[in-house]
């Protein structure tokens, strides 16, 4: 079958990318479902900064790829195997590629799947060939997902059914923004009613985790960031407070607010030196638990002395410590009845030729989230 789609042919080429088009739309070959797999028509995809971190050549991709792992579409072929999923179901993609049967995958860990690992550094699908084509050369796959294209093929494993009264725009935004940031909150640090929180970095997954510090009670919730403009959507959201991160007493200033830390630090930023400012506001006995992926060279360090005497907690969560298949579902119930207002993460709906503009904006980093919407409404 013949669709339209996004493919990355070069990594690192400099902004702006409307002018380097790192990616270029292309009529592409794709392939059925093999078992265990599903054909997707996509209605709508996120741009998330893994996506970008790709395109600047933070990480190593086999090319050319077809980027995407996070997106809500609706069911148009299934696979052999596949009971549990239907033709006309609506579903949210993300790029949790398990397999179902290994000891993460068993033990409630499916994020850290070995098989997925394995195939996503391939580029390929769990089974380690391609379903796509590009005038009969091989387009890789990232995450097992690749949907910033018209359709997708992917993993039972890595699909959700949900309500089909669900706008997918809105819902698709689970598969990675909201399952990452609600879930560390929730799932890795378990913060308690009454905890201090703070996010570093207010990206859609720095957001989510606002919307996951508000939802677990906490007392304080600490917004930091160097844009005013997500700064004033994280207040919207719940953010009891709010310090740029380029204010040179940032740190201390919070320390005084909160009585010498913040029980919770959350990294959202992708730095390293986010980071180190959110180990520095976390309280003796606190935690930090960062989510975000910096380049896979970045280090990361701090006082052994501190750790120790503080009894401090670093912790990094991947993917919000969830399983999808039982976290999107309760997610999506509490945005249902207004618990989560993920639609105030939604920066604008852009057309898939329109993708270069969408992660020149990302890069600027006045935008939380970004929505290729296949659908023309």
């Amino acid at each position: 079958m013949k669709m339209r789609a996004a493919v990355l042919h070069e990594q690192g080429r400099p902004r702006p990318f409307t002018d380097s088009r790192p990616m270029t739309v292309e009529e592409l070959d794709i392939e059925g479902p093999r078992a265990d797999e599903v054909l997707i028509e996509m209605a709508a995809a996120g741009l998330c900064h893994s996506d970008l971190s790709t395109l600047k050549g933070h990480r190593f991709r086999e090319l050319p790829t077809v980027l995407g792992h996070e997106g809500g579409g609706i069911v148009r072929e299934v696979g052999p195997g596949v009971d549990e999923i239907g033709v006309g179901d609506h579903v949210v993609l993300g790029p949790v590629l398990a397999c179902g049967e290994c000891r993460d995958c068993l033990s409630g860990h499916p994020a850290l799947c070995t098989a997925s690992q394995a195939a996503k550094s391939r580029g390929t699908m769990l089974d380690g060939t391609s379903r796509l084509r590009w005038d009969g050369r091989k387009i890789f796959h990232t995450s097992g997902v690749s949907c910033f294209a018209e359709y997708a093929v992917a993993s039972r494993f890595s699909l959700v059914v949900i309500d089909p009264a669900l706008p997918l725009a809105e819902s698709a935004l689970f598969g990675c923004a909201v399952m990452t940031g609600v879930g560390a909150v929730v799932n890795t640090a378990r913060v308690p009613a009454g905890a201090t929180v703070a996010v570093v970095g207010l990206g859609g997954v720095g957001l989510s985790a606002i919307l996951g510090g508000a939802l677990a009670g906490a007392e304080k919730i600490v917004a930091i960031d160097i844009h005013d403009e997500k700064l004033s959507l994280a207040r919207e959201i719940g953010a009891t407070h709010v310090f740029r991160a380029d204010d040179e007493d940032c740190t201390e200033a919070v320390r005084e607010l909160t009585g010498g830390g913040v029980d919770f630090a959350f990294e959202m930023s992708g730095v390293t030196r986010g980071m180190k400012t959110a180990y520095d506001l976390v309280r003796r006995g606190g935690a930090m638990v960062t989510a975000s992926l910096p380049a896979t060279a970045e280090e990361f360090a701090f006082n052994a002395y501190d750790l120790v005497a503080g009894e401090k907690t670093v912790r990094g969560c991947y993917m919000g410590s969830c399983v999808p298949r039982r976290d999107i579902p309760r997610f999506l119930r509490l945005y249902a009845r207004g618990r989560l207002p993920v639609g105030k993460l939604m920066g604008a709906r852009i057309a898939l030729d329109d993708i270069n503009l969408g992660f020149d904006r990302l890069a600027d980093g006045r935008v939380a989230r970004q929505v290729i919407d296949f659908t023309g409404d």
